[in-house]
């Protein structure tokens, strides 16, 4: 670019004799003005300057709109104040060379403009695609179900996804009116179809804590009321009764929740601590019994095998009267100690019934009757060995001979049976 110093636009004009100065163009010469007072040579200069700021104003203007990231708009205006300069100016230099540099310039910023147009439809296509997803994702967290919504993570994020659009609808690409509306549209019914559900599950979880929180007052008062009472088994068992209506009441409040739950422990955690008090004392008398009844079982053991029913009888019924009398035994040994007194008890039972079989008349009866049958069942097949030896019929008379044993080995345990039944 030529500086003033070394500027030939001078040499695109002339200064008539009247002090008129002129510059040359395509067209002709064109009159620009005088400088009254000033010589013909400083007349000239003072118009050449004025052309070289104006072509020095354009370089500047090309060189922004070709290197910088002046926007279009901005070298638009620019532009066209240039231009306007231009149109006004009465300047001496090489004017179409100026215009050809305003030109490329105009050249220069139609591809900008192109180039930012091309720019701004796929910021807006990329902008059509965020804002849809925003959408979207407000739409899945309304549709979600209510019992299984995490309200406090999905509030959060409905409120980030609404700052998001602020700020895209702020900073990002602009879209058309109508389709901002349409998905504007689409996001608010989101957020309050989600704003609506919330509130209403709310409504009913404030509904569900006050009834919990009125049963489990009532459950508290009873257990308060119980917890003083050393009616043992009758009030642990309505304590776990409690426990289980606590259990199926559902929650309150937190706080409400907590509260409650401290009161009706201490009122269980006293009952408790005073009913274990007294079975720990009655634990101690309880293993004293406990060394009785082991005593016991080992005097009642000295009972068996009954050899004398009556005498074994009679030694049963003093050993349950001491029993008896030895009073209860810790839980951790109960089992063991009642199965003891049980095999003692049944051992003596167990001959009863065994003496009553052997003297029940009908079983000597069918005992009597078996040992006839069998006594001609032998006789008979006596007969026979006989008569197949006679005949030399050695087989059969071996067979017959081993179910002859049979029947007489069969006979003597019947004979032994029947005799112990007669006594």
């Amino acid at each position: 670019m030529e500086t003033p110093s070394n500027s030939n636009a001078a040499s695109f004009g002339r200064v008539d004799e009247d002090g008129t100065v002129y510059v040359r163009t395509p067209d002709g010469e064109k009159a620009v003005g005088s400088y009254p007072g000033k010589s013909a040579d400083e007349a000239l200069a003072y118009f050449a300057r004025k052309y070289d700021e104006l072509r020095a104003a354009a370089a500047l203007l090309l060189q922004r709109v070709t290197q910088t990231d002046i926007s279009a708009h901005d070298a638009g205006e620019s532009l066209k104040t240039l231009r306007k300069q231009v149109a006004e100016t009465n300047a001496v230099g090489d004017l179409p060379a100026l215009d050809s540099i305003i030109e490329d310039i105009a050249t220069a910023l139609r591809v900008k403009q192109q180039v930012e147009g091309e720019a701004r439809a796929e910021a807006k296509k990329e902008a059509l695609v965020h804002r849809e997803q925003l959408v979207a994702e407000a739409e899945q967290i309304a549709a979600q179900d209510p019992e299984k919504v995490q309200w406090k993570k999905s509030t959060t994020r409905m409120r980030e996804l609404l700052d998001e659009w602020k700020n895209h609808q702020k900073n990002g690409a602009r879209l058309d009116r109508d389709v901002e509306s349409a998905l504007w549209q689409r996001f608010s019914a989101a957020r309050n179809g989600f704003d609506k559900t919330r509130r209403t599950h709310f409504s009913q979880l404030d509904e569900q804590h006050g009834a919990a929180k009125k049963e489990k007052e009532r459950l508290v008062a009873e257990a308060e009321k119980l917890a003083t009472s050393n009616d043992w088994g009758p009030t642990a068992s309505a304590f776990k009764r409690l426990m289980s209506e606590w259990r199926q009441a559902g929650r309150a409040s937190r706080s409400d929740d907590d509260a409650l739950w401290q009161r009706f422990k201490k009122a269980q955690d006293a009952f408790f601590a005073a009913k274990d008090e007294v079975v720990a004392e009655e634990n101690k008398v309880f293993e004293a019994n406990a060394k009785v009844k082991e005593e016991l079982l080992a005097e009642g053991q000295k009972i068996l095998p009954v050899k004398d029913l009556g005498a074994a009888k009679a030694q049963l019924r003093a050993l349950q009267e001491k029993w008896d009398a030895a009073g209860k035994v810790p839980r951790k040994d109960m089992d063991r100690i009642e199965k003891g007194m049980r095999r003692i008890e049944n051992g003596v039972r167990d001959a009863e019934q065994a003496q009553w079989k052997k003297s029940d008349p009908e079983v000597s009866a069918r005992a009597n009757s078996m040992v006839t049958q069998l006594e001609n069942a032998v006789a008979s097949l006596r007969s026979d060995v006989e008569a197949a030896e006679a005949a030399g019929n050695s087989n059969k008379a071996a067979k017959l001979r081993q179910e002859l044993e049979a029947k007489q080995s069969w006979l003597e345990q019947v004979r032994s049976t029947a005799n112990e039944l007669e006594g």
